[in-house]
């Protein structure tokens, strides 16, 4: 009988021996999106700004020191204003105004109760029930997912914390339709009855069913904080694919620092002995327990051998919370940058961003480059090695590997736009906060503001803080970029609000600017 396996091993060694001279291929790498919620700019010891900031001086965040130190720090890093959005975002490569996920998502074919009722606007409908990676839902975004494309070719995908993709009852509430393998604690809600094991982490709460976290079970009445549990089952379920030498795809996704603000009892005594408000005390708490995350997923690739093969990006889903639930005075938590999180100007949109990518991003590294949430997807894509994709969406989204990799030939001196579009209502008031579309080109912002049509000029390398608004003395400039958003917003189909008052459509900025300028 002849021994196949013989003959095979026989060409086996022949073909290595032709080839010897020859490199092998490197393995594709292992890749960890570590993503916080509601994370600040300066919700950390590691400053994104040309200087430290009191914030900075708070917050103790060793892990993300060592990253910086380790990676490239992006100091102009964009999400949108609400977590939903961004989310969306990330798995599908498109702008907010293109995939209609405009606001955060939770109950299937219905908007927000505080959209209901705006006195001025009525908000159109949304794709209010998320993403979705099969078709036939009219009010969600179809989406080839990235975990989905990682999953085919050949990635362990596993999604660990936060979901928030999807409305209730939908496929896209559900990871695991998503093209993860794996999925820890994530569901539809986007934060968690309770953060403590002491509470069942919310489950057997009367009125908190939607809210409480599922799956950790093992966990319930014990001493242990929900962004700790997460990581310990994050690493767990690594254990066998690393051993295996399968690559992966780790999406950390932390509940934390989402409200509701409870204490990490690991870290919390010394912020309460510095003798800090109560509230910002936990809340300090939290960022050192999401830090602690970082650091454990870090030390596991160090002793698990594969940290030289092992990219890892940093990033937050829109910025501090400001308007609600925290200590002190509202819309100061993010200053310089103005307001926080649900607000258009800055303090809710930048964000806290690292790679490290041994090999090819230089360690200890500053990058101003503008990056928006939408560029993750391809340039996720590119880092795994995947050269050529079919989605069934349009992807928005353009690779920094780039600028990690100081690639200069791909480099353009072109200042490409960036876009927000926020057509809904987010609930709580302050500055910045409500209905309006957006553009930075540069060092220049403007933003339109749907209800009162209000618009406002910044430029921003000058006045981080957007305390001037310079449409008067540079109108030509306003102009400009009101004709760059306007095309924006027609080219993607972005749906407007209606002015209850006419019945109408608003307008687009441009068209608004022409309509002022024939009357005059």
């Amino acid at each position: 009988m002849i021994d196949y396996r013989l003959i095979l091993l026989f060409f086996a060694v022949m073909a290595l021996g032709a080839c010897e001279s020859e490199e092998l291929p490197e393995p594709p790498p292992n890749i960890v999106l570590f993503f916080v919620d509601d994370m600040g700019w300066q919700d950390t010891s590691v400053p994104f700004w040309d200087k430290k900031t009191p914030f900075n001086e708070i917050y103790q965040t060793p892990n993300m020191e060592r990253l910086a130190s380790d990676g490239v720090k992006f100091t102009q890093a964009y999400a949108t204003a609400v977590c939903s959005p961004t989310r969306v975002s990330l798995m599908t490569g498109m702008n907010a105004a293109r995939h209609r996920v405009t606001n955060w998502t939770l109950r299937k074919d219905s908007i927000q109760p505080m959209e209901k009722n705006h006195p001025t606007l009525e908000f159109p409908m949304w794709n209010v029930n998320g993403m979705s990676s099969v078709p036939g839902d009219p009010k969600a975004v179809y989406a080839t997912p990235l975990a989905q494309v990682l999953n085919d070719a050949g990635y362990y995908t596993v999604h660990s914390g936060k979901a928030h993709f999807g409305a209730i009852g939908t496929p896209g509430a559900n990871p695991l339709n998503l093209g993860f393998d794996v999925n820890i604690a994530g569901h539809a809600a986007g934060a968690p009855a309770s953060y403590l094991g002491k509470d069942n982490y919310g489950n057997g709460k009367e009125g908190k069913e939607v809210w409480a976290v599922p799956g950790l079970e093992k966990y319930h009445g014990k001493n242990m904080h929900l962004t700790e549990v997460i990581t310990m089952e994050a690493l767990m379920s690594l254990d066998s694919v690393v051993a295996n030498q399968q690559p992966f795809f780790l999406y950390m996704a932390h509940y934390a620092v989402h409200t509701p603000i409870m204490p990490d009892d690991r870290f919390v005594k010394k912020y309460f002995e510095k003798e800090m408000d109560s509230t910002e005390a936990k809340y300090a708490s939290m960022v050192e327990g999401m830090d602690k995350s970082l650091g454990d997923i870090m030390d596991y690739l160090e002793e698990k051998k594969i940290a030289e093969n092992t990219i890892i990006l940093f990033m937050s889903d829109n910025g501090g919370l400001s308007a609600v639930a925290r200590g002190g005075e509202k819309h100061m938590h993010n200053k310089p940058l103005a307001s926080g999180k649900g607000s258009v100007y800055e303090g809710g949109i930048r964000e806290p961003m690292l790679v490290k990518w041994p090999g090819r991003a230089a360690p200890n590294t500053i990058s101003d480059k503008k990056v928006i949430i939408e560029d993750f997807y391809p340039t996720i894509l590119e880092m795994a090695g995947i050269e050529t994709v079919e989605t069934v969406q349009t992807i928005d989204g353009r690779s920094f590997v780039p600028v990690l990799t100081e690639e200069k030939e791909r480099e353009t001196n072109e200042e490409r736009p960036l876009f927000w579009h926020y057509p809904n209502e987010w609930g709580p008031d302050g500055p910045g906060i409500g209905a309006s579309s957006a553009v930075r080109k540069g060092d220049w912002k403007f933003i339109y503001f749907h209800a009162d049509r209000s618009m406002e000029l910044f430029n921003l390398k000058l006045d981080i803080g957007e305390t001037k608004n310079l449409v008067s003395e540079n109108p030509e400039k306003a102009r400009d970029l009101a004709a760059v958003l306007t095309l924006f917003l027609k080219e993607v189909k972005a749906q407007m609000p209606i002015d209850r008052s006419t019945g109408e459509q608003v307008e687009y900025p441009f068209s608004l600017m022409q309509m002022t300028e024939n009357e005059k």
